[in-house]
C-alpha cells in the first residue's frame, strides 16, 4: 500500500504541472490583464509596461509560469488587481465552499444511496419505477431552475428557511443551497447505486450468505452493500471537485460568497491571478481526491490489493 500510494503522489506530480500550465496558458496567453485593468480605457504605455514589469507579463509565458510555480510553493497565489492577495480570498471563500460542499455530500449519500438500495433490492417494481422516474425528473431540471423554485418556496412562500445566505455562512443556512448542489448528483449515486445492487444481488456469493443461514439484513450491509458501492464512490470522489468549482449558480442564487463567487468575479472582471489561483486549487482538490477513491477501493473490497 505505501508503495502505491507514494507511486500515485509521483505520478500527481506530471498531471498536476500540466493542468496548472494549461490553465495558466488559456488564462494569460488568450487575454491581456492590463487592458482589463483598464477596463475602457486606454492606459498610458509607460504605466502599462510599468505594470507588466511588476507582475512579470513582459516575459515570455514559459519563465511567466515558472515564477508563479516558484511563488505557489512559498505559499503565494499572487495578489488581485484590486490590491488583495489572492490567499486572502481564498481563505474567506474555501471554508464557506468547503461547509456547501459537505452538506451536499451528505445529502447525496445518506439519500441518494438509501433510495437506490430501495430500488435495486424491489428491481421492477413500484417503488424501483417511481425513484427512475423521479430521478430522470431530477436530472432533466437545471440547477437555476430547481434553485430559484426552492428558494421561493422555502425562503419566501413557507418562510421555514432563509432565502439568502449571511456573510457568516453558518452551517444552517448552508441546508438549503446544498440541497440546490447536491440534486443533481443525489440522481446520479441513485442509479449507479439501484444498477449496481441490482447486479449483485443475483452473485453467487450473495445466494451462498443466505443458503448458510446469515440474516438477510447482514447480508445487505457487509456483503452486497460494500462490494456494489465502488462505482458510487467513484463517482462522489470526482464529484467533490466538480461541486466545489461547479457551484457558481447555487452561490450567486442564494448569495453565497465562496469559491464559484469568486471564480464568477475573476472571469466577470478578467482578474487572471484569481482565477489561476483558485483554479490551481481545485486541481489539488481533484488529484487528492482521486487518490483517496482509489484507496477506499481496498476497503470496501477485501480482494483489491495494491502492490
Amino acid at each position: 500500500m505505501g508503495r502505491y500510494v507514494i507511486r500515485r503522489l509521483l505520478q500527481m506530480i506530471p498531471v498536476f504541472i500540466g493542468s496548472t500550465f494549461l490553465i495558466f496558458f488559456m488564462v494569460y496567453a488568450l487575454g491581456d490583464p492590463v487592458a482589463a485593468l483598464f477596463g475602457d480605457r486606454a492606459p498610458d504605455p509607460a504605466t502599462a509596461a510599468q505594470i507588466r514589469a511588476d507582475l512579470y507579463l513582459d516575459e515570455p509565458l514559459w519563465k511567466q509560469y515558472l515564477h508563479y510555480m516558484g511563488q505557489i510553493f512559498q505559499g503565494d497565489f499572487g495578489t488581485a488587481f484590486n490590491g488583495q492577495p489572492v490567499t486572502e480570498l481564498m481563505a474567506d471563500a474555501w471554508p464557506v465552499t468547503v461547509r456547501l460542499t459537505l452538506v451536499a455530500i451528505a445529502f447525496e449519500i445518506l439519500i441518494g444511496i438509501t433510495l437506490g438500495v430501495l430500488s435495486g433490492l424491489r428491481r421492477g417494481r413500484a417503488i424501483d419505477t417511481t425513484v427512475l422516474l423521479l430521478s430522470l425528473i431530477v436530472i432533466s431540471i437545471p440547477t437555476f431552475v430547481s434553485g430559484y423554485v426552492l428558494q421561493y418556496l422555502c425562503g419566501i412562500k413557507w418562510n421555514t428557511v432563509s432565502p439568502t445566505v449571511s456573510p457568516d455562512a453558518p452551517l444552517n443556512e448552508l441546508l438549503l443551497p446544498g440541497v440546490v448542489v447536491g440534486l443533481v448528483s443525489l440522481a446520479y449515486v441513485t442509479r449507479l447505486t439501484r444498477t449496481s445492487i441490482a447486479e449483485n444481488v443475483r452473485a453467487d456469493y450473495v445466494r451462498t450468505a443466505l443458503a448458510k443461514g446469515l440474516p438477510r439484513h447482514r447480508v445487505i450491509t457487509r456483503h452486497l452493500l460494500r462490494n456494489s458501492l465502488i462505482p458510487v464512490v467513484t463517482f462522489i470522489g470526482t464529484d467533490i471537485g466538480g461541486l466545489m468549482g461547479g457551484a457558481l449558480v447555487t452561490e450567486r442564487i442564494f448569495n453565497i460568497h465562496g469559491v464559484g463567487y469568486q471564480l464568477y468575479q475573476g472571469v466577470l472582471r478578467q482578474n487572471s491571478p484569481t482565477v489561476v489561483g483558485f483554479v490551481t486549487v481545485l486541481v489539488l482538490v481533484f488529484l487528492v481526491a482521486n487518490l483517496l477513491v482509489d484507496l477506499l477501493y481496498a476497503v470496501l473490497d477485501p480482494r483489491i490489493r495494491y502492490a
